[in-house]
């Protein structure tokens, strides 16, 4: 597999704090892997998500998208081939569900008649039928298809990257447990590299092909979720994954 994201010695320290929100993190992402980062509140886990898209600024460090440090780049273009869903969804309400689906496509111009083809490939990639929803508004839907709609649309111009932010936080169990069955069938369909934050365990080992464990701001183990089950890496992690026993 080839690399597509590293952090290199990131820390993020917000002001007026005495201590890193992001300390010293070190790792690297290849592409295609769903990575789960897991941990509690406080953890830096969202932090270090919102640095891969420059919502956030490291304080040290560089974060590389394909070998170029993403410091370098437009933060509008950067952000333009990063999808991003989070856990509000944060649909526009006036608009139709094409409209939200279409609304970075419209922005680069594309014509008409690709915003509706791609639109529609898109609803059918989330299991949503085009010719049923493509003209509701996000009032009109629960809020699982509303979590759908937010990922057609973080996918809509074929990111390198999609960006995940507990987006299943808000859903009820029963409809969260077939959203994770459908994001991972989603997931290999698309061939996109994930990043998905989580405060569920049980989540982050289903869904990532590797998970990053945080606390503190620190990477505390980061591989496949097997290798920590069986080989956890120190004692925070043993009692992490304790409480899911």
């Amino acid at each position: 597999m080839t690399e597509l994201l590293r952090f290199e010695n990131v820390v993020k320290r917000f002001p007026g704090a005495d201590y890193n929100a992001v300390d010293h993190v070190g790792l690297s992402v290849e592409d295609g892997e769903f990575v789960a980062i897991l941990g509690t509140s406080g953890s830096g886990k969202t932090t270090l998500l919102k640095m891969v898209n420059r919502l956030y600024e490291p304080n040290e460090g560089r974060i590389l998208l394909r070998g170029e440090d993403i410091a370098d780049k437009d933060p509008v273009q950067l952000r333009r081939g990063i999808g991003y869903v989070i856990q509000q969804v944060g649909l526009f309400p006036h608009m139709t569900v094409r409209g939200n689906i279409a609304t970075v496509p419209k922005i680069l111009k594309w014509d008409a008649g690709r915003i509706d083809a791609r639109v529609d490939e898109l609803l059918r990639l989330v299991n949503l039928d085009p010719d049923e929803y493509r003209d509701r508004f996000p009032s009109q839907l629960s809020g699982g298809q509303q979590q759908r709609v937010g990922l057609a649309r973080a996918l809509a111009v074929d990111p390198v990257l999609m960006l995940l932010d507990e987006p299943f936080g808000a859903i009820d169990a029963i409809n969260r447990a077939a959203l994770q069955d459908e994001l991972l069938a989603i997931h290999r369909a698309s061939k996109k590299t994930y990043l998905f934050v989580t405060h569920d365990i049980a989540e982050a080992f289903k869904l990532g092909t590797r998970v990053l464990i945080m606390h503190d701001g620190r990477v505390m183990q980061y591989d496949a979720p097997d290798v920590i089950k069986s080989a956890p890496a120190g004692e925070f992690v043993e009692e992490l994954l304790g409480t899911a026993e």
